[in-house]
Order: structure tokens, then C-alpha cells, then sequence
């Protein structure tokens, strides 16, 4: 009876460790976030040519005025000091100054023109010249770009206003080389200057205000 004993304990099931094929095997089927994701930057670069290329078509169309100087230089200048060295003394009152502006043009071509401003200073005491000082600064001006009804302004404000501090400096040192303080002129209105010049000229040309 005890073998039965053993018989019926060996005929129990016995619970060994049994690999379950069924989880390994089997793949269940993923979705890939990380492809569709990878395609979505694919899509966007379509409209960014589009962006590049506006604003480059935007300043093509919008072409900006120019206006550029070629060259200054020195076109006449003189000092004459007649009564030297009588007119130096210090005793003596200070001389009425009178100033000269004017301002000259020379087309050369359709885009280049060369300005010229005048300047002249005349110091006087008693009725005698102390001194006479006069000079020509010209520069030579490019320009593009700009519309017919600007460019007569251009050429009588913009260019003689590039140009007076140079002259303005070359003036106050022939006056001081020629013995007397420096003359610092003020800088003029160019633009009420060219006021009184279309208005003269359109009293001359009976009412029109074209230049030429």
C-alpha cells in the first residue's frame, strides 16, 4: 500500500516552469510615431522658398535713391588784403563783414552734375577794404533713382549742404592766414534759397516753375 502511496504523489502534476512560446513569438503590430513625425518637417519646406524670395522682389521693385559724391576740390579761391599791415592793427574797430553765397550747376550728364558754391566775405571799416576774401568749392555728384520734380532740389539743397562745411572750414583759414580771426560762417538755409530761386525764376518765365 505505501508503494500506491508513492504512485499516486508521483502521478500528481507537477508544475514546471514552461516557457509560454506565445508571448514571444507573437509582434504585435506598432505604430511609429517617430516615421510620421520624421515626414512632417518633409511637407513644410514648401512655403519657405516663397518667403525667401518676396522680399528680394520687394526691394527690386523699390529701388532707393542715390546720391554719391565723385570728388571735391578747390575750383578758385583768393584772399587780397590791400592795406596790410596798416589794416592788422588792434586799436583799431572791429571791420563790418558782409557775406556772399551763391550756388552754381553744371549738368554733365543725365546722372552726374557738378555744384558749385560760391563764397565770398568783404570786411570794410571806414569806407576802406580790410580784406576781400572769395572762393569757388565745387564737388562732383552721381545720382540715381530719383524722380524729375526732386531732382532740381536735390541739386541746389542736398549738394551745396554736403558741401558748405568744407568750404566753411577752407574760408575761416584764409581769413586767419591772412591776419585776422577766423571767419565761422553760419550755415545758410539752402532750402529757403531755393524758395526765392523758383519763385524768381517763375516771375521770370511768367508763373512756371521749371528749371533747367
Amino acid at each position: 500500500m505505501a508503494k500506491k502511496k508513492n504512485d499516486d504523489t508521483e502521478k500528481k502534476p507537477v508544475k514546471k516552469a514552461v516557457k509560454k512560446p506565445a508571448k514571444t513569438p507573437v509582434k504585435k503590430p506598432v505604430k511609429k510615431p517617430a516615421k510620421t513625425a520624421a515626414k512632417a518637417p518633409k511637407a513644410d519646406p514648401v512655403p519657405a522658398p516663397a518667403a525667401e524670395t518676396a522680399p528680394q522682389e520687394n526691394g527690386a521693385e523699390m529701388a532707393q535713391p542715390m546720391l554719391r559724391i565723385l570728388a571735391q576740390y578747390i575750383k578758385d579761391a583768393s584772399f587780397e588784403n590791400p592795406n596790410a599791415p596798416d589794416s592788422l592793427r588792434t586799436d583799431q574797430e572791429a571791420p563790418q563783414i558782409s557775406i556772399n553765397i551763391e550756388i552754381g550747376r553744371q549738368m554733365l550728364d543725365d546722372n552726374t552734375v557738378e555744384v558749385v558754391l560760391v563764397l565770398g566775405a568783404k570786411a570794410e571799416r571806414d569806407g576802406k577794404t580790410v580784406f576781400l576774401c572769395e572762393l569757388e568749392y565745387a564737388g562732383l555728384f552721381a545720382f540715381g533713382n530719383i524722380s524729375e520734380e526732386h531732382i532740381q532740389p536735390m541739386i541746389l539743397i542736398e549738394c551745396p549742404r554736403l558741401l558748405f562745411p568744407f568750404a566753411r572750414q577752407i574760408m575761416a583759414e584764409l581769413t586767419q592766414n591772412g591776419g585776422y580771426p577766423p571767419i565761422l560762417l553760419e550755415p545758410p538755409d539752402f532750402a529757403s534759397m531755393f524758395r526765392e530761386e523758383m519763385m524768381r525764376r517763375a516771375q521770370t518765365a511768367g508763373g512756371t516753375t521749371t528749371f533747367n
